[in-house]
């Protein structure tokens, strides 16, 4: 088998793949995928407070720069380059199929795309879209009434919209780990339990005994094992 060695020098070799396909350099589709996730967030979060906004531009962050490396510059593969051709020298990493690094190095020569990280991918970004859009029915149904969202992902726990982002960028991250997405997902994650803490105090504010009730029968993000119904009486 002819090794292909990484020439990260002149223009023409950089995104390109051994059929001499454009593998990257593809800056419109990485403004339509990004678009795309994004107005579908925005249209299951409509942001309406400066925390708001604040989660879904940090998560539309997250978005465009896994995009921007997914088609438009490989600077995760230009930076290691040199590693990984010494680890599997055998693989082109200009292609775009090579940014698939998990199956990549995993030793996964098939379509990645059928690869177990990529369909695990998949399964967290469809539970997260589909938490998201449960989350979020429930949430504006409570915000027109005025009361507690309790109900639905509310009754397991207090954030499920902040939950579900997470759940998303962890699945985009088993697909295509770039150095700036996994620098930026624990700055997020922290971010996100931070407003959840100040949406709490506004709450609490709101709704007093009533959201202090709640808070002591449903955790913030994990989910607990089920609970006797004597244990839920005691928190009550």
């Amino acid at each position: 088998m002819e090794v292909t060695r990484i020439r990260m020098t002149g223009p023409n070799r950089v995104g390109k793949n051994m059929n001499g396909n454009a593998g990257y350099g593809l800056w419109t589709l990485v403004i339509i995928n990004s678009a795309i996730f994004i107005i579908f967030a925005f249209s299951f979060t409509k942001p309406r407070t400066a925390r708001d906004w604040r989660s879904f531009g940090a998560f539309s962050a997250f978005l465009i720069a896994l995009f921007t490396e997914m088609y438009g510059f490989p600077l995760t593969i230009y930076l290691l380059s040199g590693w990984l051709t010494s680890r599997v020298p055998e693989v082109n990493w200009l292609t775009h199929e090579s940014g698939h690094l998990p199956e990549m190095l995993f030793g996964w020569r098939a379509n990645p795309h059928f690869g177990p990280f990529h369909f695990v991918s998949m399964l967290f970004i469809f539970s997260g879209f589909t938490l998201l859009a449960s989350a979020w029915k429930v949430l504006f149904d409570a915000q027109r009434r005025r009361t507690l969202a309790m109900s639905g992902p509310y009754s397991h726990v207090r954030h499920p919209q902040y939950v579900a982002f997470i759940v998303i960028m962890a699945g985009f991250l088993f697909q295509w780990p770039t150095v700036v997405t996994l620098a930026m997902f624990p700055v997020l994650v922290y971010m996100y339990i931070r407003l959840a803490r100040r949406e709490e105090q506004v709450a609490l504010a709101e709704f007093g005994d009533a959201y202090s009730s709640y808070m002591r029968r449903v955790p913030a993000f994990i989910p607990r094992w089920p609970v006797s119904s004597s244990q839920r009486e005691r928190e009550a």
